[in-house]
């Protein structure tokens, strides 16, 4: 790498450095690898000693990125000004400080004593472990030496008792970040698995209390790090979160084949981190508080389950299973034991288990079967325990398709996880509803199998059914039950999709339901894989109105199969039939209008509605003795409801046809037209009892159902009933259109009409 600064006469730095350092050690192309970081490091330490001037007592000290040597692109800067209680700090630290921030850089900065950095970093763990990185840039050597020597001796001394705060620490930035192996979107610095992560592994190991950089980690840190300096260059700017539009181009920068490559990487080296620093806390936890030991000074034993005993605060084998030939089920029955006990399982019987513990026979036998179940019953140890089986290999021989599942990535934006825990996490959160099913074991397993055929081409769905099918059976379930886990990962979906795009009034929605769920033990069985899946999938595919609309329709079809009477479909509000018109109603989610008869109402109340910023989940309309009526489910779009009175007036004079409430509703719909993928439309003629389904896929945006609305009616169709299902950013909105409209040109002219709308 070539000079960055430029001296004068004098031999000092003249004023284009800033912007040499922009443009030569921080701009793109900066490279990527262990030589360009350290090149980024060396050119830093140039610049730096060339600001600094020489004195005694005085030093610069570098921590962070550019401690390690390992400077990132667009990292910041972490600098100490190390002193000797000389006169004038002050002033040279603002000649330091303001060249960096000159030149753009963002800086983390101390002045301080040896004592006073010592001082903080026995009341500040984080200072603690930052000295650990602690290097001598420019200077008073001497200075700077007997700084680093003695944090590092310290921490020796006192990192036993300093890292149950630390661990505190780091569980409270993994609450937030969540975990890097498991993430779509995860952050590579802060998520746990992260480069966080690393530098806690290296101040246990600094510690002495075991070896916890070994040579698996340190190759998953430099390609985490790799991937950091990446994205940087990608993004052009420093961020660490790896968000999906970026992952590609991160990709291609890595020589990786595209960016599901890229995160199934990032996954393995998180899991990787993870996994030794979890080995690490144990062993500091260990090393601090001890363990109950007998007579002979040796940790107690206590049995915990068949062939199980916990040792030193870990699983271990009994002796006694430990045998010529072990028993198959041997190893998920340690799992099952781990995850109930919540207690880990020790390395060296993770690996034992992966080395002799034999392969399971097809079928499986009923103790490996139990043991399963038991295993993804647990609850809240199940993750960590699965986790550790997966790590050692173990899931692969219990299930040959995990290596598919494994770090598999979900291209959809309501999903927060990988496929393969969003899997584990399915169950988990079924775990939950085991008591409200006659058979728990069963849902389960059907919570565990439901996307089993994500990754393959076609509907997942379908293509998963005959997969569970053949999981079920190796695992030794009867046929008819293995024929349910398949009919369960077939019909996941069903009621969700139906509960927020189709009439739930309808008696023929009601018949279409109960005839593919077929009995109320599937019914509920689908009921709480529902509720789990989304519980598993992130919180935007979840809300209070989708657990109403999908508990109703439950109800309703539990009648139907229980009597064989399909339920009556509820009658209009009573308040909507009497007194003068219009009748305007509003409560928290709800408003229900009426009005003289007359086309073009819930287009007018749907546009009232969007003008108020209310977001239409569902909508009826009907004709009742002279009057129509329409009843709307809302949600205000921006989380802020409308005043209630302003709304009603508007209500009011739009219905009666005022044409100035009209004027603001075209003017505000048109400016709030969305972007996106083109929109599309569906027809489905034999989903309704007495109407033809008009189905409309397109981006979402808000006065989108008052356009629909305005072209249905404009083109001569009736509305009777609308459902609004977001996605994401798109939506299905489904409206039900009065007649059969048998004319293909007639359905033609219509769909073009909507297609014109949006």
């Amino acid at each position: 790498m070539t000079s960055l600064i430029k001296k004068d006469a004098s031999g000092h730095p003249g004023d284009g450095d800033a912007n040499l350092l922009i443009n030569e050690v921080v701009g793109v192309p900066g490279g990527i690898g262990e030589g360009p970081r350290a090149d980024r490091a060396a050119a830093f330490d140039r610049w730096l000693a060339a600001l600094l001037p020489a004195r005694d007592g005085i030093a610069l000290i570098a921590v962070g990125g550019l401690g390690r040597r390992q400077c990132a692109p667009y990292g910041d800067l972490d600098l100490v000004l190390l002193h000797a209680g000389v006169a004038g700090t002050d002033e040279l630290a603002a000649s330091l400080w303001y060249p960096i921030w000159d030149a753009g850089l963002r800086l983390d900065h101390s002045v301080r004593t040896v004592a006073e950095a010592l001082s903080v970093a026995q009341d500040d763990v984080k200072v603690a472990l930052g000295l650990l990185d602690a290097r001598f840039v420019a200077g008073d050597r001497a200075l700077a030496d007997q700084l680093i020597r003695t944090a590092t001796d310290h921490w020796r001394r006192t990192a036993v008792r300093q890292l149950p705060g630390l661990k505190e620490i780091t569980s409270a930035r993994w609450a937030t970040h969540g975990e890097l192996a498991f993430l779509l979107e995860g952050d590579l610095k802060e998520a746990a698995g992260g480069l966080r992560d690393v530098g806690i592994l290296r101040a246990i190991a600094t510690a002495g209390i075991t070896d916890a950089l070994r040579p698996a980690v340190r190759a998953a840190h430099l390609r985490l790090l790799d991937t950091r300096d990446a994205l940087h260059q990608q993004v052009g700017r420093r961020v660490d979160r790896l968000v999906a539009q970026e992952r590609d181009g991160v990709a291609r920068l890595l020589d990786l084949d595209d960016g599901d490559a890229l995160l199934r990487r990032v996954a393995g080296d998180a899991r990787t981190v993870s996994h030794a620093l979890d080995d690490a806390w144990r062993a500091a936890d260990r090393l601090r508080s001890g363990r109950r030991r007998g007579a002979d000074g040796r940790p107690l034993r206590r049995p915990v389950a068949r062939d199980v005993v916990e040792h030193d605060g870990e699983l271990v084998l009994a002796r006694t299973a430990i045998g010529a030939r072990p028993d198959p089920s041997l190893s998920l029955r340690v799992a099952a034991a781990a995850a109930t006990t919540r207690l880990p399982i020790a390395r060296a019987t993770c690996e034992w288990l992966a080395a002799y513990c034999p392969p399971l026979p097809a079928p499986w036998p009923p103790a490996a079967r139990a043991a399963l179940v038991t295993l993804l019953g647990a609850g809240p140890g199940l993750v960590p325990a699965w986790e550790t089986c997966d790590r050692y290999g173990l899931i692969d021989g219990w299930l040959p398709e995990w290596t598919r599942l494994r770090s598999l990535p979900q291209h959809n934006p309501v999903h927060r996880f990988t496929l393969d825990r969003h899997l584990v996490q399915t169950a988990y959160e079924a775990s939950r509803h085991t008591r409200e099913v006659d058979r728990p074991d069963l849902l389960l397993l059907g919570a565990f199998l439901h996307d089993i055929g994500k990754g393959l081409s076609g509907d997942h769905s379908t293509v998963g059914a005959p997969l569970a099918e053949g999981v079920a059976a190796r695992i030794g379930l009867p046929e008819p039950e293995a024929n349910l886990i398949g009919n369960l990962v077939r019909l996941h979906l069903l009621l969700p999709d139906v509960a927020t795009r189709r009439d739930l009034a309808d008696p023929k929605t009601i018949a279409d339901v109960a005839g593919k769920v077929g009995d109320p033990t599937t019914l509920d069985l689908l009921h709480a894989l529902v509720r789990a899946d989304a519980a598993a999938t992130g919180p935007a595919a979840w809300s209070d109105w989708k657990g109403r609309l999908v508990a109703e329709l439950v109800a309703r079809v539990r009648t139907a199969l229980d009597t064989g009477v399909l339920p009556a479909p509820p009658a209009p509000d009573p308040a909507l039939l009497a007194g003068p018109l219009p009748v305007v109603h509003l409560a928290e989610d709800r408003v229900a209008v009426a009005a003289a008869d007359r086309r073009g109402l819930l287009a007018t109340v749907a546009g009232c509605l969007a003008l108020h910023r209310l977001e239409v989940l569902s909508a009826d309309a009907s004709t009742v003795d002279g009057r129509a009526l329409v009843e709307c489910r809302v949600q205000p779009r921006y989380g802020l409801a409308p005043d209630p009175i302003a709304l009603s007036a508007d209500l009011r004079r739009a219905v009666t046809g005022d044409v100035s409430v009209t004027q603001r509703l075209r003017g505000r719909a048109l400016a709030a037209r969305g972007e996106g993928a083109a929109p599309r439309v569906v027809w489905h003629r034999e989903a309704a009892t007495d109407a033809v389904l008009l189905e409309l896929r397109a981006a979402d945006a808000a006065g989108l159902l008052y356009r629909v609305a305005c072209a249905l009616d404009e083109a001569g169709a009736q509305v009777r009933a609308a459902r609004i299902s977001t996605l994401g950013a798109d939506v299905v909105d489904a409206f039900y259109l009065v007649g059969g409209w048998p004319d293909g040109t007639e359905r033609a002219r219509l769909e073009a009409a909507v297609l014109a709308a949006v």
